[in-house]
């Protein structure tokens, strides 16, 4: 199987735990446990996942110092920083609006690796930037308070500020991932979260009724699910898709989360059909494709800023 397919299946199946992830997220908040509660039991759990699996695999020798401190500040910042930002966008706002949000990583993706990567903005990428910014602000701005969304303007601006976290992390992790082996990356990725969470909890407190659940009950179950998959499964998929796909086709897995997050939500009675949302919608699909269209033609070089003689 080529790292192509491999890389696809990978983003395919973890982003289809994503979605599912943002309705269980948003049936345990705030009931069963408060946002930063939920950080702290995501990366704890997680970040101790990987260095039990790293004490059966074989670590390489030649990983630097200096990338397990780069590891261990990205995963301080940048991943608790999304995680925070998702959690609180779930307890304020709707799944279908996180997950708008959530797609447009790859405008942010691709402005990002302009800045840093010096590559070209063409009229098509102009053209989706807009349109993926104006989709943004038609969800952030239109989207009303009520029973399924009590601080919505709060909460899509802690989505939107946990997009950009999750671009940065996306940018950054493609160079490390040439040079630490997976399990290395996410063991370090997750100490640092668990670290900042942790710090986090110290300071706001721990509010999760959901621990003192029995192990059966609903909401431990869908716990359970969203500390496995979601939070451990996903992220070891992610590091497969960052390392064997361009950062923009990874961010473009979006899409996989708001398909399968809308049909939920609507089923479950977590979010409410608005014609708004139906042009937000229209607008950020229309903003990835032509980002992706622009990143992928002819004139388009190496991904990520990659010599093209390092390309596979």
């Amino acid at each position: 199987m080529s790292k192509k397919v491999t890389g696809n299946l990978a983003m395919a199946f973890s982003k289809i735990c994503s979605g599912l992830n943002q309705n269980a997220l948003r049936y345990l908040q705030p009931v069963w446990m408060d946002a930063v509660s939920g950080v702290f039991l995501r990366l704890a759990f997680a970040g101790a996942s990987f260095w039990l699996i790293g004490l059966f695999t074989k670590t390489p020798a030649n990983v630097r110092w200096k990338d397990r401190l780069a590891l261990l500040f990205m995963g301080m910042v940048l991943v608790y920083g999304y995680m925070l930002g998702l959690l609180l966008a779930l307890t304020y706002s709707t799944p279908v609006s996180s997950s708008l949000i959530i797609c447009t990583e790859p405008v942010w993706v691709l402005i990002m690796a302009a800045w840093f990567f010096h590559r070209p903005i063409t009229k098509s990428k102009v053209l989706g930037i807009a349109l993926g910014m104006a989709g943004c602000l038609v969800c952030i701005l239109t989207q009303k308070s009520d029973a399924v969304a009590t601080d919505p303007l709060f909460g899509n601006l802690c989505g939107l500020g946990g997009a950009i976290f999750y671009s940065i992390y996306l940018v950054a992790s493609k160079g490390l991932l040439r040079r630490v082996d997976n399990i290395t990356f996410n063991k370090w990725i997750f100490l640092g979260g668990a670290i900042a969470a942790s710090a986090g909890v110290a300071i706001h407190g721990l509010d999760a009724p959901v621990l003192a659940q029995g192990l059966l009950s609903l909401p431990m179950l869908v716990l359970l699910f969203v500390l496995v998959f979601p939070s451990t499964v996903s992220y070891l998929l992610v590091a497969v898709g960052i390392k064997d796909l361009p950062s923009t086709v990874v961010a473009i897995y979006g899409y996989v989360i708001l398909i399968v997050s809308m049909a939920a939500s609507y089923a479950l009675g977590q979010d409410r059909f608005s014609w708004e949302q139906a042009v937000a919608v229209i607008l950020i699909v229309l903003s990835v494709y032509l980002v992706e269209i622009a990143d992928s033609g002819p004139a388009h070089g190496p991904t990520d800023g990659e010599p093209a003689s390092a390309r596979q």
